[in-house]
Protein backbone atom coordinates (compact mmCIF):
# COMPACT_ATOMS: atom_id res chain seq x y z
CA UNK A 1 0.00 0.00 0.00
CA UNK A 2 1.01 3.60 -0.76
CA UNK A 3 -0.20 6.18 1.98
CA UNK A 4 0.43 9.87 1.47
CA UNK A 5 1.27 11.67 5.06
CA UNK A 6 0.44 15.10 5.40
CA UNK A 7 3.64 15.66 7.04
CA UNK A 8 3.08 19.69 8.02
CA UNK A 9 -0.16 18.90 9.45
CA UNK A 10 -1.03 18.75 13.52
CA UNK A 11 -0.43 20.78 16.52
CA UNK A 12 3.14 19.19 16.78
CA UNK A 13 4.10 18.85 12.92
CA UNK A 14 6.46 17.87 11.47
CA UNK A 15 8.12 16.57 14.91
CA UNK A 16 5.49 14.16 15.26
CA UNK A 17 4.10 13.54 11.93
CA UNK A 18 8.18 12.84 10.69
CA UNK A 19 8.97 10.31 13.72
CA UNK A 20 5.33 8.77 13.01
CA UNK A 21 6.16 7.54 9.61
CA UNK A 22 9.54 6.54 10.27
CA UNK A 23 8.11 4.37 12.57
CA UNK A 24 5.66 3.14 10.44
CA UNK A 25 8.21 1.94 7.70
CA UNK A 26 10.20 0.24 10.13
CA UNK A 27 7.49 -1.83 10.74
CA UNK A 28 6.26 -2.75 7.41
CA UNK A 29 6.54 -2.71 3.72
CA UNK A 30 4.15 0.22 2.76
CA UNK A 31 5.36 3.19 1.20
CA UNK A 32 4.84 5.99 3.19
CA UNK A 33 4.54 9.76 0.71
CA UNK A 34 5.82 12.51 3.00
CA UNK A 35 3.84 15.44 1.55
CA UNK A 36 5.46 18.90 2.71
CA UNK A 37 7.98 21.51 2.88
CA UNK A 38 10.86 19.29 2.26
CA UNK A 39 14.15 21.34 3.91
CA UNK A 40 11.45 21.51 7.19
CA UNK A 41 11.07 17.56 6.37
CA UNK A 42 15.01 16.76 5.53
CA UNK A 43 15.99 18.44 8.53
CA UNK A 44 14.12 16.49 10.60
CA UNK A 45 14.49 13.35 9.21
CA UNK A 46 18.07 14.00 9.71
CA UNK A 47 18.13 14.14 13.74
CA UNK A 48 17.26 9.84 13.25
CA UNK A 49 19.66 9.45 10.98
CA UNK A 50 22.39 7.90 13.85
CA UNK A 51 19.22 5.97 15.17
CA UNK A 52 17.84 4.35 11.55
CA UNK A 53 19.07 3.31 8.30
CA UNK A 54 17.02 6.14 6.93
CA UNK A 55 18.12 4.51 3.31
CA UNK A 56 16.15 1.28 3.77
CA UNK A 57 12.78 2.84 4.41
CA UNK A 58 10.51 3.14 1.88
CA UNK A 59 9.74 6.32 2.35
CA UNK A 60 9.47 8.84 -0.41
CA UNK A 61 9.15 12.94 -0.10
CA UNK A 62 7.12 15.16 -2.01
CA UNK A 63 7.49 19.15 -1.85
CA UNK A 64 4.72 21.00 -1.17
CA UNK A 65 5.35 24.91 -0.74
CA UNK A 66 1.85 25.85 1.30
CA UNK A 67 0.88 24.55 4.87
CA UNK A 68 -2.95 24.75 5.78
CA UNK A 69 -2.71 26.21 9.66
CA UNK A 70 -5.14 24.75 12.20
CA UNK A 71 -7.04 27.77 12.60
CA UNK A 72 -7.75 28.98 8.98
CA UNK A 73 -11.42 28.69 7.20
CA UNK A 74 -11.19 25.28 5.29
CA UNK A 75 -13.20 25.68 2.13
CA UNK A 76 -11.43 29.05 1.53
CA UNK A 77 -8.14 27.70 2.61
CA UNK A 78 -8.14 24.13 0.23
CA UNK A 79 -9.44 26.35 -2.78
CA UNK A 80 -6.69 29.07 -2.35
CA UNK A 81 -3.88 26.75 -1.27
CA UNK A 82 -3.43 23.86 -4.08
CA UNK A 83 -0.24 23.57 -3.64
CA UNK A 84 -0.62 22.94 0.22
CA UNK A 85 0.96 19.64 1.87
CA UNK A 86 -3.06 18.99 2.52
CA UNK A 87 -4.28 19.39 -0.65
CA UNK A 88 -1.41 17.67 -2.36
CA UNK A 89 -2.34 14.75 -0.15
CA UNK A 90 -5.90 13.92 -1.58
CA UNK A 91 -4.76 14.90 -5.10
CA UNK A 92 -2.45 11.79 -4.92
CA UNK A 93 -5.31 9.56 -3.87
CA UNK A 94 -7.32 11.14 -6.39
CA UNK A 95 -5.02 10.61 -8.82
CA UNK A 96 -4.50 6.75 -8.19
CA UNK A 97 -0.76 7.40 -7.13
CA UNK A 98 -1.83 6.85 -3.58
CA UNK A 99 -4.17 3.89 -2.06
CA UNK A 100 -5.02 6.28 1.34
CA UNK A 101 -4.27 9.84 2.79
CA UNK A 102 -3.57 10.78 6.53
CA UNK A 103 -3.89 14.11 8.10
CA UNK A 104 -3.90 15.43 11.83
CA UNK A 105 -4.23 18.95 10.61
CA UNK A 106 -7.45 21.13 10.38
CA UNK A 107 -10.16 18.76 10.21
CA UNK A 108 -12.12 21.05 8.63
CA UNK A 109 -9.59 21.59 5.94
CA UNK A 110 -9.77 17.45 5.46
CA UNK A 111 -12.85 17.55 4.77
CA UNK A 112 -13.23 20.26 2.50
CA UNK A 113 -9.84 18.44 0.50
CA UNK A 114 -11.56 15.04 0.39
CA UNK A 115 -14.90 16.27 -1.17
CA UNK A 116 -12.73 18.75 -3.05
CA UNK A 117 -10.57 16.10 -4.85
CA UNK A 118 -12.35 12.62 -3.97
CA UNK A 119 -15.64 13.80 -4.04
CA UNK A 120 -18.41 12.43 -2.37
CA UNK A 121 -19.40 8.68 -3.35
CA UNK A 122 -22.54 8.79 -5.87
CA UNK A 123 -25.52 8.64 -3.51
CA UNK A 124 -23.86 9.81 -0.30
CA UNK A 125 -25.75 13.05 1.50
CA UNK A 126 -22.81 13.77 3.91
CA UNK A 127 -19.45 12.29 4.50
CA UNK A 128 -19.01 11.31 8.18
CA UNK A 129 -15.55 10.80 10.23
CA UNK A 130 -16.30 7.22 12.29
CA UNK A 131 -14.14 6.62 15.42
CA UNK A 132 -13.50 3.68 17.58
CA UNK A 133 -14.64 4.63 21.13
CA UNK A 134 -13.66 2.81 24.45
CA UNK A 135 -16.07 0.60 25.91
CA UNK A 136 -15.80 -2.22 29.35
CA UNK A 137 -15.71 -4.82 26.37
CA UNK A 138 -13.59 -3.35 23.67
CA UNK A 139 -14.71 -0.74 21.74
CA UNK A 140 -17.96 0.58 19.80
CA UNK A 141 -18.06 3.04 16.88
CA UNK A 142 -18.98 6.26 16.90
CA UNK A 143 -20.65 8.01 13.58
CA UNK A 144 -20.42 11.26 13.10
CA UNK A 145 -17.77 12.80 15.61
CA UNK A 146 -17.87 15.97 14.20
CA UNK A 147 -17.71 16.73 10.22
CA UNK A 148 -21.76 16.95 10.60
CA UNK A 149 -22.44 19.47 13.32
CA UNK A 150 -26.58 19.91 11.64
CA UNK A 151 -27.57 17.07 10.33
CA UNK A 152 -30.96 16.00 8.71
CA UNK A 153 -32.71 12.36 10.04
CA UNK A 154 -31.10 10.73 6.45
CA UNK A 155 -28.37 11.92 6.99
CA UNK A 156 -28.09 9.47 9.99
CA UNK A 157 -29.66 6.90 8.43
CA UNK A 158 -26.68 7.03 5.82
CA UNK A 159 -24.03 6.72 8.92
CA UNK A 160 -25.30 4.10 10.41
CA UNK A 161 -24.85 1.89 7.13
CA UNK A 162 -21.79 3.39 6.07
CA UNK A 163 -20.42 2.69 9.90
CA UNK A 164 -22.30 -0.77 9.83
CA UNK A 165 -19.91 -1.88 7.62
CA UNK A 166 -16.46 0.00 8.71
CA UNK A 167 -17.27 -2.37 11.84
CA UNK A 168 -18.13 -5.39 9.96
CA UNK A 169 -15.43 -4.98 7.69
CA UNK A 170 -12.67 -3.13 9.83
CA UNK A 171 -13.35 -4.36 13.35
CA UNK A 172 -15.11 -8.16 12.37
CA UNK A 173 -18.41 -7.88 13.70
CA UNK A 174 -20.65 -9.79 12.14
CA UNK A 175 -23.80 -7.87 12.04
CA UNK A 176 -22.77 -4.91 14.52
CA UNK A 177 -25.49 -3.58 16.51
CA UNK A 178 -26.79 -0.11 15.90
CA UNK A 179 -27.94 2.35 18.37
CA UNK A 180 -29.42 5.91 17.88
CA UNK A 181 -28.04 8.68 20.76
CA UNK A 182 -31.46 10.06 22.44
CA UNK A 183 -32.24 11.30 25.77
CA UNK A 184 -34.05 8.39 26.77
CA UNK A 185 -34.85 4.71 25.84
CA UNK A 186 -38.20 4.95 24.75
CA UNK A 187 -38.57 5.74 20.76
CA UNK A 188 -40.84 8.90 22.09
CA UNK A 189 -37.94 10.23 23.79
CA UNK A 190 -35.63 12.61 21.84
CA UNK A 191 -35.51 15.75 19.88
CA UNK A 192 -36.74 16.72 16.26
CA UNK A 193 -34.07 14.83 14.60
CA UNK A 194 -33.58 11.81 16.75
CA UNK A 195 -37.26 10.68 16.81
CA UNK A 196 -37.33 11.59 12.70
CA UNK A 197 -34.13 9.26 12.13
CA UNK A 198 -35.49 6.56 14.90
CA UNK A 199 -38.34 6.19 12.34
CA UNK A 200 -35.79 5.66 9.29
CA UNK A 201 -33.36 3.21 11.22
CA UNK A 202 -35.97 0.91 12.39
CA UNK A 203 -37.01 0.27 8.96
CA UNK A 204 -33.18 0.44 7.56
CA UNK A 205 -31.93 -3.10 6.35
CA UNK A 206 -29.35 -2.94 9.50
CA UNK A 207 -29.74 -4.26 13.39
CA UNK A 208 -30.87 -1.11 15.03
CA UNK A 209 -31.42 -1.50 18.58
CA UNK A 210 -33.06 1.88 19.43
CA UNK A 211 -32.22 4.60 21.41
CA UNK A 212 -29.02 4.30 23.41
CA UNK A 213 -28.56 7.08 26.16
CA UNK A 214 -24.66 8.49 27.32
CA UNK A 215 -24.47 6.06 29.75
CA UNK A 216 -25.05 3.17 27.31
CA UNK A 217 -22.11 3.72 25.30
CA UNK A 218 -19.49 2.80 27.52
CA UNK A 219 -21.44 -0.04 28.97
CA UNK A 220 -21.57 -1.47 25.08
CA UNK A 221 -24.67 -1.90 24.41
CA UNK A 222 -24.14 -0.88 21.30
CA UNK A 223 -21.53 -1.80 18.71
CA UNK A 224 -22.18 1.25 16.13
CA UNK A 225 -23.80 4.81 17.68
CA UNK A 226 -25.47 7.29 15.30
CA UNK A 227 -25.67 11.15 16.08
CA UNK A 228 -24.83 14.59 14.38
CA UNK A 229 -21.21 15.78 14.68
CA UNK A 230 -22.15 18.03 17.24
CA UNK A 231 -23.22 15.38 20.07
CA UNK A 232 -20.29 12.86 18.48
CA UNK A 233 -17.74 15.54 18.93
CA UNK A 234 -18.80 16.35 22.52
CA UNK A 235 -19.08 12.76 23.79
CA UNK A 236 -14.90 12.09 22.10
CA UNK A 237 -13.81 15.43 24.14
CA UNK A 238 -15.48 14.44 27.09
CA UNK A 239 -14.25 10.90 26.60
CA UNK A 240 -11.00 11.76 26.20
CA UNK A 241 -10.99 14.23 29.48
CA UNK A 242 -12.41 11.58 31.32
CA UNK A 243 -10.00 8.98 30.71
CA UNK A 244 -6.97 11.44 31.78
CA UNK A 245 -9.12 12.22 34.73
CA UNK A 246 -9.46 8.72 35.78
CA UNK A 247 -5.57 7.76 35.26
CA UNK A 248 -4.84 10.56 37.52
CA UNK A 249 -7.24 10.19 40.32
CA UNK A 250 -5.94 6.36 40.04
CA UNK A 251 -2.29 7.66 40.75
CA UNK A 252 -3.39 9.94 43.09
CA UNK A 253 -5.60 6.97 45.16
CA UNK A 254 -2.06 5.06 45.17
CA UNK A 255 0.04 7.94 46.62
CA UNK A 256 -1.94 8.30 49.56
CA UNK A 257 -2.10 4.81 50.58
CA UNK A 258 1.89 3.63 51.13
CA UNK A 259 0.66 0.21 51.25
CA UNK A 260 -0.95 0.32 47.75
CA UNK A 261 1.85 2.23 46.07
CA UNK A 262 4.22 -0.52 47.08
CA UNK A 263 1.74 -2.95 45.79
CA UNK A 264 2.37 -0.96 42.02
CA UNK A 265 4.90 -3.38 40.70
CA UNK A 266 2.55 -6.31 40.65
CA UNK A 267 -0.52 -4.34 39.70
CA UNK A 268 1.70 -2.01 36.83
CA UNK A 269 0.59 -4.96 33.96
CA UNK A 270 -3.18 -4.14 34.55
CA UNK A 271 -2.54 -0.13 35.03
CA UNK A 272 -0.68 -0.45 31.78
CA UNK A 273 -3.90 -2.23 30.09
CA UNK A 274 -5.93 0.06 31.47
CA UNK A 275 -3.78 3.11 29.92
CA UNK A 276 -3.91 1.08 26.15
CA UNK A 277 -7.72 0.89 26.45
CA UNK A 278 -8.38 4.73 26.71
CA UNK A 279 -5.40 5.78 24.83
CA UNK A 280 -6.82 8.14 21.89
CA UNK A 281 -3.10 7.32 20.00
CA UNK A 282 -3.71 3.57 19.69
CA UNK A 283 -5.99 4.11 17.48
CA UNK A 284 -4.38 6.78 15.54
CA UNK A 285 -7.27 7.90 13.12
CA UNK A 286 -10.29 8.20 11.82
CA UNK A 287 -11.52 7.17 8.13
CA UNK A 288 -14.05 9.96 7.09
CA UNK A 289 -17.20 7.29 5.53
CA UNK A 290 -18.48 8.45 1.92
CA UNK A 291 -15.82 10.27 -0.12
CA UNK A 292 -14.37 8.27 -3.08
CA UNK A 293 -11.45 7.54 -1.85
CA UNK A 294 -9.54 6.72 2.44
CA UNK A 295 -9.16 9.90 4.17
CA UNK A 296 -7.89 9.20 7.23
CA UNK A 297 -8.62 12.27 9.97
CA UNK A 298 -6.25 12.49 12.89
CA UNK A 299 -6.25 14.42 16.40
CA UNK A 300 -4.57 17.71 15.87
CA UNK A 301 -2.49 16.83 18.81
CA UNK A 302 -1.16 13.35 17.92
CA UNK A 303 2.25 12.27 18.71
CA UNK A 304 4.12 9.92 16.75
CA UNK A 305 2.28 6.88 18.29
CA UNK A 306 -1.31 8.48 17.21
CA UNK A 307 0.88 9.30 13.60
CA UNK A 308 1.81 5.67 12.98
CA UNK A 309 -1.65 4.22 14.11
CA UNK A 310 -3.31 6.50 11.87
CA UNK A 311 -0.79 5.24 8.68
CA UNK A 312 -1.70 1.52 9.71
CA UNK A 313 -5.63 3.10 9.76
CA UNK A 314 -5.49 4.23 6.45
CA UNK A 315 -3.96 0.69 5.07
CA UNK A 316 -6.62 -1.07 6.91
CA UNK A 317 -9.54 0.81 5.50
CA UNK A 318 -8.05 0.48 1.67
CA UNK A 319 -6.95 -3.66 2.41
CA UNK A 320 -10.76 -4.14 3.26
CA UNK A 321 -12.04 -2.21 -0.29
CA UNK A 322 -14.06 0.16 2.39
CA UNK A 323 -14.85 2.40 -0.47
CA UNK A 324 -16.43 0.07 -2.59
CA UNK A 325 -17.98 -1.65 0.42
CA UNK A 326 -19.98 1.53 0.94
CA UNK A 327 -21.07 2.34 -2.68
CA UNK A 328 -22.46 -1.21 -3.03
CA UNK A 329 -24.37 -0.69 0.21
CA UNK A 330 -25.38 2.72 -0.58
CA UNK A 331 -26.93 2.06 -4.10
CA UNK A 332 -28.69 -0.47 -2.98
CA UNK A 333 -30.00 1.58 -0.38
CA UNK A 334 -31.20 4.34 -2.87
CA UNK A 335 -32.46 1.63 -5.05
CA UNK A 336 -34.88 0.13 -2.22
CA UNK A 337 -36.03 3.65 -1.68
CA UNK A 338 -36.42 5.01 -5.59
CA UNK A 339 -38.48 1.88 -5.59
CA UNK A 340 -41.03 2.87 -2.82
Amino acid sequence: MIIALDAMGGDFAPVSTIEGAILAAKQSNHKILLVGKEKSILDEMSKYSKKYNLKSLNIEIINADEVIAMDEHPVKAVRQKPNSSLSICASLVADGKADAFVSMGNSGAVMAAALFYLKRIEGVLRPAISIFFPTIEGSCIIADMGANVDCKPEHLLQFAIMASLFCEKIAGVKRPRVGLVSVGEEPTKGNALSLAAFELLKKADINFIGNVEGRDIPRSKADVVICDGFVGNVILKFGEGLSEMILKLVKKALKKHPFAWASLPFSWLAIKDLRKNVDYTEVGGAPLLGVNGISIVGHGSSNAKAVKNAIFAGVRAAEHNLVYEIKEAIAKYNKVINNE
